[in-house]
């Protein structure tokens, strides 16, 4: 438009009506000479030029109409053809053109007219110019005229002259295109007027060429000639063509299609031709090449330009024919091919692949049909394996470099900056791997052209007609880096369309059902793209890894990895699982080191192979991409996160990244797996890589879930990799995985229940793996998230949502089963730092945390329970109020298991500690508690009955509260029997303090339980533990403790446990009675305990059963209730002793510790349960337990003391003194209770066992300790209590009723019996006993075998004679002691030490023996008599005579050694017995059988006439001669003899009898003095003699005395006559020489006086 301005303006028109005057003028001068024709017409036309500018106001119209007119003598002029001439002309003829005041038939003239002056050749270039100037300016020109002109150009183009041919194609061209534009003009213009339809594809009703305007007309003809002339046909419409190139037609041609596709479009009749156009063309261009010949470059190259442009623009149209076309391409591709051609059909490719949409196309008319060549795939297999035969033949021209040594430069200066590829092995030679293959080739990289633009090299050599010769490896890795970036660009728009579109839909209906948004708007276009991914991902991947691993410089690199990484999202995008993982693997395999790579994709983690690792720089470019790929794709990465990692994991390691806290990893000590090389740039970027590793895993708090589990499931099939592979060696094992799973598991903590489970479950199983770093990295791992998990906030907080708190709390309790102690360290260590940090929000997580700290083991080392310990000190001290009320009892359960632990003594009594801690707490917050458990309960019992199952708890149906307490005894209890003696004591105190301070607080029903399963369950345990164990010494309590003689062996332990449980359960029988005694089966539990009583103190051990009877003792101080005054008082009527008062009033009358405070009231209050105090006057009625009791006293006694039946065996047990005093002790306490029902079958028992229990001897080395030295007379305390026993038995006889009296023989007969062992000791079976004197008391032998000692029981047995006596005395007149013969069976029993005397063990015994019998008898003999005529003394009477016949006239000597005081003193015994029948006997006579008075009289008889030993000195004799007793003897038997008392005859006779008896000895005593002094002369006589004379005439002496005082009428008139007749023998006498006999003579002649008086006148007997 901007010419037509300039042009008509007035100073413009002005100019050209000057110009065309003076091209006229010059004109006809020119032509003056030689062409006056053209002068004139030259003339003529200024005139009409001047003529049209004058007439005329438009005068460029007017000039356009005269055109003809005006161009005439111009043309005249052309048709001169002389140059100048020509020249000026054309000039001119060009000066109106460009005024476009040439008209259609002048035009017309001057193509005729160029058209001769190119035939003739002149002006070549001229005439160009004018053609272009004709046509460009205006539109004029048309059909056959166009034609003529174009064809004019054409012909100019085939000179000879080189300039001309290159200008006239050159005006082809331009004329070609300008027959196209005006069409579009023509177009334009109409555009308004009619609308045509486009075009429909494949229509077939073709309208004829005339329905086309002119221009386009001209157009269709032109291009229809075009194509005829390529394919070697004449033309219809360009005629006159004479010669035509194939390369010039066909650069027309893509000019045309490449320029003007939209004619082709829009116009149906233009649409076919591109269709014949490309049919012809292709055959042409396939047929061209004949079979010999090579292809011939300019066309090959100029048809695949021509296609490229078809295929671009009308591949709507022509879809068949392009699939044909792109097989040829593709063909073209082949390594048979020349290089040119290959490389000219890349380019071709390359042309196609940026446009994205087409390829779309492609795929989507090719390969998604049936039946059809899957073109796309071809293409792009065609490229890969294009590329790859680059590397893989060295082609002809290649300059082959297999064995370019390391930094060769290749090829030109590209190759100089890196140092060839050798570098990585020490030359390619070396290895086969096809690696260093493909660097040996070695291939610069060239012209790396921008992405996207599709910028050819080769295409564009118009000018060659030689196939120039390609350089290695020209860069066609872009044209597949465009299709990639093409494809994926525009399929990711989709995409994100797509997803743009669902979010506005879901905000646009939030309720609309979610299927609905998954479902892409357009499926097809998904399964287009999902196709087109199908197909070509191989060949991509098979050239781009190529071209990655060929690649050398960074840029490229970074092409390459880029189209992969987009490759890789875009089939994650897509879900194509098989594309993506096999890019991602390629990727893969370029981070890492060459031969590394290989071994770790096929065995993933297949550490072990040597060799060094140099890290490249590309390495990590790659590393980075990767890292890349899964920082922005993590969502798509899906499965191939495990490939991923996998690479990571080998960077991490060969990097030697170490985790740190949290899971990130930092750069460590060098590794000591393989020796890496790394480079220093590498070494610069590892902090960026380790930065770039932890923000990858941060953002996997971005992925969705499901992207989040493949995550995660990478990670752990990774670490069981890195697992397996660390089981056989102690090498440095891969923590990648698990310190990643630690920092994904951190940063997703806010929605940690979806990873919870997979993610836990595989750090357990690491926990328990055997290589220790591994395991520790794991159990880091798990506790780090758990403590993270507990102090994140969660929403809703944990506290309100327990099942996340459980969930996260549960791995902690899972470590528990694991057996390395590293582990269960760091759980318990975790434990600590969530008490001490969330200890307060537990919760229900009590349990978990409770289960973990409990969960010990003894095979576990110490350290580890001391921690664990350190969390139960920690939770019972801080955290008891806290937790819920159910968890307490777990409490219990744990502390009693540390109880129980046998690796830290001190850890298990501090846990009994803390048990009473607990109980303490139970007790302060019992009400607290009760209400919390009860409202537990009802829930629980209520789950329960819905499932229809009874409530599964400890103890029920107690309450609640009251199984929390007795879960606590049960646990105390377990710890009672514990095989440690000091755990036992303490728990066993602990227990029983326990139950004493805090049992009020229990139900009465529940004390019952307490009883039975706690209690007893207890002392049955320790029973059986006790009898089962060892006997064994044991030398050292562990470390260099040393250990009492009396706890070296484990029974002797043993036996302290069972001690102080026993005196435990009964003192709480004592205490808590009446509480016991409501229950129902009180009398049985009695029952058992005394059970167990009786088993202790049947035990072989001295300790035990001397406790077992402090708890009988301690159990029957429960004394029914009464009045303290009136108790005390019977007590004191029965003469107990004050010992046993004290320990009856002991602690109270078995009243239980009632506590004041009002917690125990409340309680009280709350169950309504009774006051453990009977309601006064209601007495409970105790007899059938302390009945219960005897029997048990009775067979323990009887047990004990029953003699061991073996022989000289040893190993017998002997029970101990203490033991047996006890068991007596016990007795006269038990009796307050059953004296009611004692019958005399039990006094018989009592007196079996008192018996026995006084025979036990004792044993040698302990009798030091219980008897006093032998000398003294002290009874044993054994035998104190036994006369105390049956003491308390005579007094309650005493006071008691009068049907009691009947016992008391039996209480004589006992105590006689006791009597008797002065004399002989009792035996104990048929054991050996010494005496006490000859008992070693050697304390040098210690250990040597005791001997067993009989004690001394001449002081018990003369006590028990005082008693007797003394019991005599006050019961003498009882009817059961006349009945039974009591008398008799004293003097019986007294018979024997009187008849020994001498002979007795001790002298005190016979004189005691003496004594008692006096006493007795004083008081006996009298009760005798009185009962005289009843018969019931009759038998006593020949036994009181044996006595005294025994005793007077005993057989034994006196020893040799008594003083003669000692002497007198026992006679005054005798004359005492002798005084004793005196009084007592003699004067009753009349009322004592006759035989006993007889003998008493022989007896005293006997005791008158001196009977010598002949064993004394002279000087003793008269004293030991017992004159004293002879002479009371003598006269008591006068004083009988006389005495009036007489009262039979028989007496009588018995006193004359004796009297004759004695007056006949002493006349024979003198006669033979007489005759030895006479015959004996001058010596005198011996001693015993001289005695006998001289007691002899005391003798006479005293009878005259007796005579003398007596009533004449009671001496028998024989005794005078023999006392007469003694006087002449006594006068014989007078004779001898002895004073002694002199004197006593003189004392014998004396009383004869008396008698000498005149005989009476008559003699009254008349006998001489």
């Amino acid at each position: 438009m901007s010419v037509k301005m300039s042009t008509s303006s007035p100073e413009a028109v002005k100019k050209l009506l000057e110009n065309m005057q003076a091209d006229l003028r010059s004109l006809s001068m020119e032509c003056k000479k030689k062409f006056p024709p053209v002068k004139e017409a030259a003339e003529s036309g200024i005139v009409k030029i001047k003529t049209i500018a004058a007439r005329n106001t438009d005068i460029l119209a007017a000039l356009k109409e005269n055109s003809s007119e005006v161009v005439q003598p111009f043309l005249m002029g052309c048709g001169t053809k002389e140059p100048k001439i020509t020249q000026l002309c054309l000039a001119a003829i060009q000066r109106l053109m460009s005024h476009e005041v040439v008209s259609e038939a002048a035009a017309g003239n001057i193509i005729n007219m160029l058209w001769q002056l190119m035939e003739n050749g002149l002006e070549e270039l001229k005439l160009l110019q004018t053609v272009l100037v004709l046509l460009t300016t205006n539109t004029i020109v048309h059909d056959e005229v166009l034609s003529k002109a174009i064809v004019l150009c054409f012909r100019l183009h085939f000179t000879k002259d080189n300039i001309t041919n290159n200008t006239a194609a050159a005006t082809v061209r331009q004329v070609v295109t300008v027959v196209f534009e005006r069409m579009v003009a023509e177009d334009e213009k109409f555009k308004g007027l009619t609308e045509e339809p486009p075009a429909v594809q494949g229509n077939s009703n073709r309208r004829s060429v005339s329905s086309l305007r002119p221009s386009a007309k001209d157009a269709y003809m032109l291009f229809q000639d075009l194509c005829q002339l390529v394919n070697a046909d004449a033309p219809y419409w360009l005629v006159g063509m004479t010669e035509m190139t194939r390369t010039f037609g066909l650069e027309l041609l893509e000019s045309v299609l490449n320029d003007f596709p939209e004619v082709f479009l829009q116009h149906q009749e233009f649409s076919f031709l591109p269709n014949i156009k490309f049919r012809q063309g292709s055959s042409s261009s396939a047929s061209s090449p004949a079979p010999v010949e090579k292809p011939y470059f300019p066309i090959c190259m100029r048809l695949l330009r021509v296609v490229s442009v078809l295929i671009k623009h009308f591949y709507s149209l022509l879809v068949t024919e392009c699939e044909i076309f792109l097989s040829l391409l593709v063909k073209f591709l082949d390594g048979e091919k020349p290089q040119w051609l290959r490389a000219v059909a890349v380019e071709s490719v390359h042309r196609l692949c940026v446009q994205p949409h087409l390829l779309q196309s492609f795929c989507q008319s090719y390969d998604m049909k049936q039946h059809s060549t899957k073109v796309f795939r071809d293409i792009v297999n065609a490229l890969g394996s294009f590329i790859q035969s680059l590397f893989i033949l060295p082609s002809a021209g290649n300059a082959s470099s297999t064995s370019t040594p390391a930094g060769g430069s290749v090829s030109g200066s590209q190759a100089s900056g890196q140092g060839g590829p050798g570098a990585a092995g020490a030359g390619a030679g070396l290895t086969t791997q096809a690696a260093f293959e493909y660097r040996g080739t070695w291939i610069p990289l060239m012209n790396v052209s921008v992405q996207g633009s599709a910028k050819a090299t080769y295409l564009e050599m118009l000018d060659k007609v030689e196939p120039p010769s390609i350089p290695e490896g020209y860069a066609n890795n872009i044209a597949l880096l465009d299709l990639v970036r093409g494809i994926t660009s525009m399929i990711e728009r989709g995409l994100n369309k797509q997803e743009q579109e669902a979010t506005m839909r879901e905000e646009a209906e939030p309720v609309s059902p979610p299927q609905s948004d998954s479902l892409p708007q357009d499926p097809m276009a998904n399964e287009v793209w999902e196709e087109m991914v199908n197909a070509c991902w191989c060949g991509l991947l098979a050239a781009l890894s190529l071209l990655l691993d060929a690649s050398t410089d960074e840029t490229a690199t970074e092409s390459i990895l880029k189209a992969e990484l987009s490759v890789a999202s875009l089939c994650g995008r897509l879900s194509l699982v098989t594309p993506r993982d096999a890019f991602i693997t390629a990727i893969c395999k370029a981070s890492l080191p060459p031969h590394y790579a290989l071994t770790v994709l096929s065995n993933a983690a297949n550490l072990s192979n040597k060799g060094t690792r140099a890290l490249t720089a590309k390495n990590i470019q790659c590393m980075r991409t990767l890292l890349n790929l899964a920082h922005c794709h993590g969502a798509y990465l899906g499965t191939s996160w495990q490939l991923v990692l996998a690479t990571l994991q080998h960077l991490v390691w060969i990097l030697g990244l170490k985790p740190a806290v949290g899971g990130v990893l930092k750069p460590g000590r060098a590794v000591e797996g393989p020796s890496t090389v790394l480079t220093t740039a590498v070494m610069t970027d590892l902090p960026v890589i380790s930065n770039i590793l932890s923000r990858l895993f941060e953002s996997s708090q971005y992925l969705d879930d499901v992207s989040l589990h493949h995550l995660i499931n990478a990670l752990c099939s990774l670490s069981m990799e890195a697992m397996e592979m660390a089981y056989g060696n102690n090498k440095e094992p891969s923590l990648f995985a698990v310190a990643k799973l630690l920092e994904t598991g951190l940063v997703n903590m806010d929605r940690i229940e979806i990873l919870w489970r997979p993610l836990t479950a595989h750090l357990l199983e690491v926990c328990q793996h055997p290589n220790a770093r591994m395991r520790e990295w794991g159990a880091e791992a798990i506790t780090s998230l758990i403590k993270a998990g507990l102090s994140f906030k969660h929403e809703p907080p944990l506290s309100q949502n327990q099942r996340l708190q459980l969930l996260l709390l549960n791995p902690l309790k899972e470590l528990s089963n694991v057996l390395h102690t590293d582990i269960r360290q760091k759980q318990l260590e975790c434990v600590l730092q969530i008490l001490q940090n969330q200890g307060d929000s537990l919760g229900p997580g009590w349990p978990l945390v409770l289960g973990v700290i409990g969960a010990i083991r003894n095979d576990q080392g110490e350290s580890l329970i001391r921690t664990a310990f350190q969390c139960l000190q920690l939770v019972v001290t801080d955290f008891l109020p806290t937790m819920p009320c159910m968890c307490l009892q777990i409490v219990v359960d744990v502390a009693g298991s540390f109880g129980l632990q046998n690796q830290e003594l001190n850890i298990s009594l501090t846990s009994i500690g803390l048990l009473w801690n607990i109980s303490d707490y139970f007790f302060q917050r019992g009400e607290a508690i009760t209400e919390e458990l009860e409202r537990e309960e009802a829930v629980l019992l209520k789950q329960a009955q819905d499932k229809g199952e009874p409530l599964n708890r400890p103890f029920h149906p107690a309450p609640p509260f009251d199984c929390l307490w007795l879960c606590l005894y049960a646990k105390l209890g377990e710890l009672c029997v514990d095989p440690r003696p000091a755990v036992r004591k303490s728990a066993g105190q602990t227990m029983f303090s326990t139950i004493a301070a805090h049992g009020t607080l229990l139900q009465p029903p529940t004390w019952n339980i307490v009883v039975w399963k706690v209690l007893f369950h207890l002392l049955d345990c320790v029973r059986k533990s006790s009898t089962t164990a060892d006997k064994e010494k044991i030398e050292s309590g562990g470390g260099n403790i040393l250990i009492h003689h009396s706890r070296d062996t484990a029974e002797k332990q043993w036996a302290e446990t069972w001690v102080l449980t026993l005196a435990g359960v009964a003192r709480i029988f004592n205490t808590r009675r009446y509480l016991l005694q409501q229950l129902g089966d009180f009398f049985k539990a009695w029952e058992v305990l005394l059970d167990h009583i009786q088993s202790a103190a049947l035990s072989k051990n001295n300790e035990v059963s001397l406790a077992a009877l402090k708890s009988f003792q301690e159990i029957l101080q429960l004394v029914t209730p009464m009045k303290d005054t009136d108790k005390l008082d019977v007590l004191a009527a029965m003469d107990v002793p004050p010992v046993l008062m004290e320990s009856l009033q002991g602690s109270g009358p078995g009243r239980p510790l009632v506590r004041s405070d009002s917690l125990a009231e409340r309680l009280v209050q709350r169950y309504g349960a009774q006051s453990s105090l009977p309601p006064p006057g209601e007495e409970l009625d105790d007899s059938a337990l302390w009945w219960s009791a005897w029997n048990t006293w009775y067979r323990i006694g009887t047990e004990c003391t029953r003699p061991p039946s073996g022989g000289k065996d040893k190993l017998v047990f002997v029970p101990s003194q203490p033991f047996l005093t006890a068991l007596i002790q016990i007795f006269p306490a038990l009796y307050q209770h059953i004296a009611g029902g004692f019958s005399m079958e039990d006094l018989k028992k009592l007196g079996v066992i008192l018996h026995g229990a006084v025979s036990v001897p004792i044993s040698s080395d302990s009798s030091p300790f219980i008897l006093p030295s032998y000398m003294e007379a002290v009874l044993t305390s054994l035998q104190e209590a036994v006369l105390t026993a049956l003491d308390v038995l005579q007094k309650a006889i005493c006071v008691g009723l009068e049907n009691l009296q009947v016992m008391y023989p039996a209480i004589f007969e006992q105590l006689l019996l006791f009597v008797e062992f002065s004399c002989k000791p009792p035996q104990y079976g048929k054991m050996e006993t010494k005496h006490v004197a000859n008992a070693k008391y050697n304390q040098i032998q210690l250990f040597a075998p005791a001997e067993w000692v009989a004690l001394n029981y001449v002081p018990f047995a003369e006590r028990s004679l005082e008693v007797l006596v003394d019991l005599y005395h006050k019961t003498a007149c009882h009817k059961a002691v006349i009945n039974e013969k009591v008398l008799q069976n004293i003097i019986k029993t007294l018979k024997i030490p009187l008849g020994l005397k001498y002979a007795c063990p001790a002298e005190s015994t016979w004189k005691l023996a003496v004594s008692s019998l006096l006493k007795v008898l004083s008081i006996g003999l009298p009760v005798a008599r009185q009962q005289a005529s009843s018969g019931k003394f009759d038998t006593m009477w020949p036994e009181l005579a044996n006595a005294f016949e025994d005793f007077l006239f005993t057989k034994s000597t006196p020893p040799d050694n008594r003083s003669i005081q000692e002497f007198q003193r026992n006679e005054a015994i005798d004359v005492e017995v002798v005084q004793l029948i005196s009084t007592e006997i003699l004067p009753f006579a009349n009322f004592i059988p006759k035989e006993f008075v007889g003998r008493i009289m022989s007896m005293l008889n006997k005791g008158s006439i001196h009977s010598q030993s002949s064993s004394f000195t002279e000087a003793e004799m008269d004293i030991r001669m017992r004159e004293e007793f002879s002479k009371v003897c003598f006269e008591t038997l006068l004083q009988f003899s006389f005495s009036n008392k007489v009262s039979t005859p028989q007496e009588g006779y018995i006193s004359r009898m004796a009297l004759s008896v004695l007056l006949q000895r002493a006349q024979d005593v003198l006669r033979r003095y007489v005759n030895d002094e006479r015959l004996s002369g001058r010596c005198p006589l011996p001693r015993q003699q001289v005695t006998e004379i001289i007691f002899v005439l005391k003798a006479i002496s005293t009878l005259m005395d007796s005579l003398k005082k007596t009533q004449p009428e009671n001496v028998d008139g024989n005794v005078w006559v023999q006392v007469i007749a003694l006087y002449p023998t006594l006068v014989e006498c007078i004779t001898c020489s002895s004073p002694e006999v002199s004197s006593a003579l003189k004392d014998a002649l004396g009383p004869f006086k008396d008698f000498m008086q005149p005989p009476v006148s008559k003699v009254q007997n008349g006998e001489s």
